[in-house]
């Protein structure tokens, strides 16, 4: 294991054990925009990390979501969520993680995620496998989209919730039902581990899937876009699978994108 992964466990589980504290308290909310939540928690959890990477790697750049870290000219950067979930968090639904991801010349090569409420670290290099709490994770093997188990989210700023909300119509019909747990690095957790066999969201930043990306393709599955292109860490869309279903939902996606363009052709 490396240094950096040494470093990003301990202060993950740090940052994390600061989270469940403030959960049971419970915490003010204030709003970075409409529906879009901040929690004290969000900035304690975040100028924490912020100071044990600066103490750890003073020379590497950090990209942190509520802004506490800035970016370097080192061709190291992490990106920080010190609280995905936060909506979850806030109103005592125990969904939420702490998340920080390495990455070196836009390239992620290390990542943590960790699971206050059930303990739960989940961690990976790149050429070295994905884990949870030490135990090797594969992908699910299920080949068919009518017997997948998918995820999406609705980040409450993306300006696309029709279009998703389209998407989403198609696979709850397709498929055995689609799940919106609020915790994108979570999500992308979940189908490393093979309990989701694939998760899209239309407007992620990068510190909700640098480290989750990471762990699905160590984990054996495929990272791209919802039209196919290559994953792409600083671009808005992210659809991961177990890539055994990834062309057949590229397919559905397809058809819904083309439909709905039509559709906004036609709208006078």
């Amino acid at each position: 294991m490396s240094d950096y992964l040494k470093s990003a466990i301990e202060i993950a589980r740090e940052a994390g054990a600061l989270l469940a504290g403030l959960f049971e308290d419970g915490v003010e909310i204030s709003y970075k925009r409409r529906a879009d939540l901040v929690t004290v928690a969000d900035r304690r959890s975040e100028a924490l990390i912020v100071e044990r990477l600066r103490a750890h790697f003073p020379s590497h750049g950090i990209v942190a979501e509520e802004g506490g870290g800035q970016a370097a000219t080192s061709e190291y950067c992490w990106y920080v969520d010190p609280l995905d979930g936060t909506t979850n968090f806030a109103h005592g639904f125990p969904v939420y993680c702490v998340t920080l991801g390495l990455a070196r010349a836009g390239e992620v090569i290390a990542g943590v995620v960790f699971d206050p409420s059930r303990n739960d670290l989940y961690t990976t290099e790149r050429g070295a496998g994905a884990f949870l709490n030490g135990r090797p994770l594969h992908v699910s093997r299920t080949d068919k989209v009518s017997e997948s188990l998918v995820a999406t989210g609705f980040p409450p700023f993306a300006s696309n919730h029709d279009l998703n909300i389209q998407f989403y119509w198609r696979f709850t019909e397709s498929t055995h039902g689609v799940r919106r747990a609020g915790s994108a690095a979570l999500d992308l957790c979940s189908v490393a581990m093979g309990s989701f066999d694939g998760f899209w969201e239309m407007k992620l930043n990068p510190w909700d899937k640098a480290a989750g990306s990471l762990l699905v393709t160590e984990a054996g599955g495929r990272m791209s876009d919802v039209h196919g292109k290559p994953f792409n860490l600083l671009a808005d869309e992210v659809f991961a699978s177990n890539g055994l279903v990834h062309d057949e939902m590229l397919k559905v996606f397809a058809e819904v994108l083309a439909q709905y363009e039509h559709s906004a052709t036609r709208t006078p």
